[in-house]
């Protein structure tokens, strides 16, 4: 079924990122360290930056042990990165070293114990009867703690969870509650495009969207056809946000009325792709005209 354009804007908004923390984002190379690497945490699919001494040599794909905010653990090497996107300069972190044989091992042996680990956290949360949703685990490598990320539709009071878990592992037992576009990215999927989704294929640095990047973009506001399969609106919105707002601005706005050809016109309809403009008349005439003829002069909008 589809909806109207003006449909009930409250149930649109609440797709908005309005969780997303104001912090110091930067894309200037010039405010942060160099030489600049991203690194990535292959559990969570995130992303972050970080610098290194000068005589440490690594290749990509290499795994590196880092300060993460979780804590010390590996993480694998993506490059050298000139500019930074959506970052902010000062949660750049220093790689302590490249991880060795041994730890290469671990880390392999890890990856079978998390296996093991999530049957039993399932086991554990159903003995507690809590509504939660497991999405990973992961063992980190330079500490004895293993965290476990879940979803779920209200906050949990998991603390008995947590006791039952650390009798059985025997180490520091960490819970984090993520959101919907967090668990997204973990578990990755295709989007309404057929591709896989942005935020776990492509990269986490996604700027927050909001209604009026669709708005903009003269979409119709139905949930339905604006939101992913996380059911917040599609991060792709912004993608082109920049373009459309600059356009807009050089073109005239809709409702703007003029005379014209014995006349008075009022512009219905503005295609930023056409560069074409619809204008209706008083005397029932309807025209289409390309932008650059609708110009602005003394405060006026006139056709020349």
């Amino acid at each position: 079924m589809d909806y109207d354009i003006n449909e009930n804007i409250e149930d649109i908004e609440s797709l908005e990122d309005k969780d997303q923390r104001p912090v110091k984002m930067s894309s200037n190379p010039n405010d942060f360290p160099q030489p600049l690497y991203e690194l990535n945490l292959d559990y969570s699919k995130e992303s972050f930056y970080a610098t290194a001494d000068e005589h440490q040599e690594f290749k990509t794909g290499d795994f590196v042990l880092v300060p993460t905010r979780y804590g010390n653990d590996a993480a694998r090497f993506g490059g050298p990165v000139k500019a930074p996107i959506n970052a902010n300069p000062d949660e750049v972190v220093k790689i302590i070293r490249k991880i060795n044989a041994e730890e290469e091992s671990i880390l392999e042996e890890n990856n079978k114990k998390e296996k093991e680990a999530a049957k039993i956290f399932k086991e554990k949360v159903a003995l507690n009867n809590l509504e939660m949703k497991f999405i990973g685990c992961h063992f980190l490598l330079d500490e004895p703690k293993v965290l476990f990320f879940f979803s779920a539709d209200t906050r949990i009071d998991f603390r008995k969870l947590v006791k039952d878990l650390v009798s059985v592992f025997k180490i520091r037992v960490e819970l984090r509650q993520i959101g919907v576009r967090d668990e997204s990215r973990i578990i990755g999927g295709l989007g309404c495009c057929g591709r896989p989704y942005c935020c776990h294929n492509v990269t986490d640095k996604l700027k927050p969207v909001s209604i009026k990047m669709a708005k903009e973009q003269n979409l119709s506001l139905n949930s339905s056809k604006i939101s992913g399969q996380c059911g917040r609106l599609l991060c792709c919105l912004s993608y082109e946000y920049d373009w459309y707002a600059e356009a807009r601005r050089l073109m005239p706005p809709e409702g703007a009325r003029f005379p014209y050809d014995g006349t008075t016109f009022k512009i219905t309809e503005v295609n930023l792709l056409t560069q074409m403009v619809s204008l209706l008349g008083e005397d029932g005439r309807i025209l289409s005209l390309p932008s650059k003829r609708v110009v602005n002069i003394g405060g006026k909008w006139q056709v020349r």
